[in-house]
């Protein structure tokens, strides 16, 4: 047969050659069966250094790292490909000069057409920048993982598109308590409290990461002991290239503290708000009462005059009934003034227990046979400073209220207890120990909105003529000129608990004015609000204080450089100029060791502290303070 190929034209495999030689990116050569190279092309050349005439005839083992050649590797990879078919590999090979890249190789087994091997054909690609880009990433994820992992203030976990957790870093384990092991597979749900799995919380979590691309909350999470904490979560859903969904990412931190301390705020905040709105009621009505006070004098001295000049049966009984009217006038100022504590008490030091038990015939008394009366003591009940008289009538309102609200019977707990209280846990009261009275019902209960109100003067929800409104208002004026404070715990349909805590007597006797008030000591006293700066000295004048002024730090250093005699510092603690209390103080405390110092602020102690650093050397008195506050802190004053 003769051939149709014109002169000039190439042959298919004359062209193959061609090809295969002019390829650069690729090393294509071949091997004899015993492994020796018999071609070699221009990449062959570019990739491993070698020219044609070097390397035709040597052993293609030549290549490998002598490492891999004392390990056979050359003869495995032959082997390979004559038993299965083809060898696939990457791995570390040599060029001419020494230097070494990443090699991805092919070697397949070259036969005849009667089945007889002749050979083998060798393809090799450097991937050395491919190679290096995938242990970027690998060292990428690493450092990534371990990042992630050496995190231990968040919980950060992936979840799989259905919501079981994937993966769990050490903070997952120390905030959720579940190791590893114990979570893998697990639906993230287990995490969330029963009512949140009921109302199918978790799955709308789900739903909005999917639809928006991220979910945010707080809320109670639950730990492997069953204990809550509140929890700040995102979650955030994760998407291949494909836009496919692939899971979600979800980071858990614990913020209990921070709630802890925000509602410590607030409850704070509405304390002030409520002892601030008390004490100007308590101004008011104090005014108020003083001026009524002396008009029903004035009525009732002329209604003695007049009683001793008429002799008419008529007049004198109409004289009679003014005068009872102005005696029940009378009576409702005293209640008044009780409210503004600006009635004088008689205080001593006192055991509750007893003055209970010497009262309990009496409250008994105001109780019917349809109601039950309990009295608990403390076994070993602290002593505190009490106007016994003026707490038997306080006692006797709180039964006779819990009485009229058990038309229908009940029962009355009267209760002592010895308790600790901390910063602001009731109200302005300083942290320590006090003196818990409590009067419980299982009456009708209050709404939140009429507890609120119930301590205001006039306020009741009685019918008219029923009461006053003035009997919890006395109550409340009592303690707190006593330095306690009250509290009202009650709900509709489960009764009311009245709490009053009293501040226990230090090593004193007496009445209060006479405990605080000492020999006429001389105090310095520092604040930069006129009128509260006036009103407080007349205080100290009227405990038997001779009392110095200063409008600020500097004022006040000028004071203690020139008089020796003073005993006590009283300073507030901002201050306009650059000198504030706190300062002052401690300059006092360094020049004059055996001052008493007292520090006032509107800011909680523990706010200050946090600011200014250790103040266990002064005494601090929270604003507004009362007569009884400051009684306290000089009794307390080192």
């Amino acid at each position: 047969m003769t051939s149709t190929q014109t002169p000039g034209e190439l042959s298919g495999e004359q062209s193959f050659q061609l090809l295969v030689a002019g390829v650069r990116d690729y090393a294509i050569f071949m091997l004899d069966p015993e492994g020796f190279i018999k071609t070699w092309n221009a990449g062959a050349q570019r990739f491993k250094g070698y020219a044609a005439s070097e390397i035709i005839g040597q052993h293609f083992s030549v290549f490998y790292p002598e490492s891999e050649q004392i390990a056979g590797r050359p003869a495995l990879a032959l082997r390979t490909a004559l038993d299965e078919g083809k060898f696939e590999d990457e791995g570390w090979r040599v060029r001419k000069d020494g230097s070494q890249f990443w090699a991805s190789v092919v070697i397949d087994p070259l036969r005849d057409d009667s089945g007889k091997l002749v050979g083998f054909a060798k393809i090799t690609r450097d991937i050395t920048e491919r190679k290096a880009a995938q242990e970027a990433l690998r060292e990428s994820e690493q450092r990534f993982s371990l990042l992630v992992q050496g995190v231990i203030d968040y919980a950060i976990y992936m979840l799989s598109p259905t919501g079981e957790v994937t993966n769990w870093n050490a903070g997952a384990e120390r905030i959720k308590g579940y190791s590893r092991d114990e979570i893998l597979g697990k639906h993230f749900s287990c995490f969330y409290t029963e009512e949140d799995r009921a109302g199918g919380l978790p799955a709308q979590t789900l739903a909005i990461a999917r639809t928006d691309g991220r979910c945010e909350r707080e809320g109670w999470r639950v730990r492997k002991d069953g204990s809550r904490f509140w929890a700040h979560v995102v979650v955030d859903a994760i998407h291949d290239e494909a836009g496919r969904l692939v899971g979600f990412a979800k980071v858990t931190r614990d913020v209990t503290e921070r709630k802890q301390a925000a509602e410590a705020l607030e409850r704070a905040s509405a304390a002030l708000f409520q002892a601030q709105k008390m004490e100007s009621l308590g101004q008011l009505t104090g005014g108020v009462a003083h001026d009524f006070n002396n008009l029903l004098a004035v009525m009732s001295n002329g209604l003695d005059v007049l009683s001793l000049r008429l002799h008419e049966h008529a007049d004198i009984r109409m004289l009679e009934t003014m005068q009872r009217a102005v005696a029940r006038g009378a009576t409702l100022i005293q209640q008044l003034l009780s409210f503004a504590r600006q009635q004088p008490l008689k205080a001593e030091k006192c055991n509750v227990n007893a003055a209970i038990r010497g009262f309990e015939a009496v409250l008994r008394r105001a109780t019917d046979g349809a109601i039950g009366l309990e009295v608990r003591q403390e076994p070993h009940p602290r002593p505190v400073l009490l106007d016994a008289a003026r707490f038997e009538a306080v006692l006797l309102s709180l039964v006779v209220n819990a009485r009229d609200a058990m038309p229908e019977g009940g029962k009355i707990v009267i209760g002592v207890e010895n308790v600790e209280l901390g910063d602001g846990m009731v109200g302005a009261l300083a942290a320590g120990p006090y003196v818990r009275v409590s009067v419980a019902d299982t009456g009708s209960g209050m709404p939140p909105e009429v507890v609120a109100r119930a301590f205001e003067p006039f306020f009741t929800t009685r019918d008219v003529g029923k009461g006053s409104g003035l009997g919890l208002s006395q109550v409340y004026g009592f303690i707190a000129q006593s330095g306690g404070d009250v509290r009202i715990d009650s709900e509709p349909g489960r009764g009311t608990v009245v709490s009053m805590y009293l501040p226990v007597a230090k090593d004193a006797s007496g009445d209060a004015d006479t405990l605080a008030g000492r020999a006429l000591d001389t105090v310095l006293l520092v604040e930069d609000e006129p009128d509260l700066l006036d009103a407080t000295a007349e205080l100290f004048r009227s405990l038997g204080y001779e009392v110095l002024t200063a409008s600020n730090g500097s004022e006040a250093m000028n004071v203690l450089s020139q008089r020796d005699d003073i005993r006590v510092l009283f300073t507030d603690v901002v201050m306009p100029d650059g000198i504030d209390g706190i300062q002052l103080a401690r300059s006092t405390r360094g020049l004059h060791p055996d001052i008493r110092i007292v520090l006032a602020s509107g800011y909680p102690l523990p706010a200050l502290r946090a600011q200014h650093g250790n103040l266990s050397d002064f005494t601090f008195i929270h604003k507004p303070y009362r007569l009884a506050d400051l009684v306290r802190a000089l009794g307390m004053a080192t």
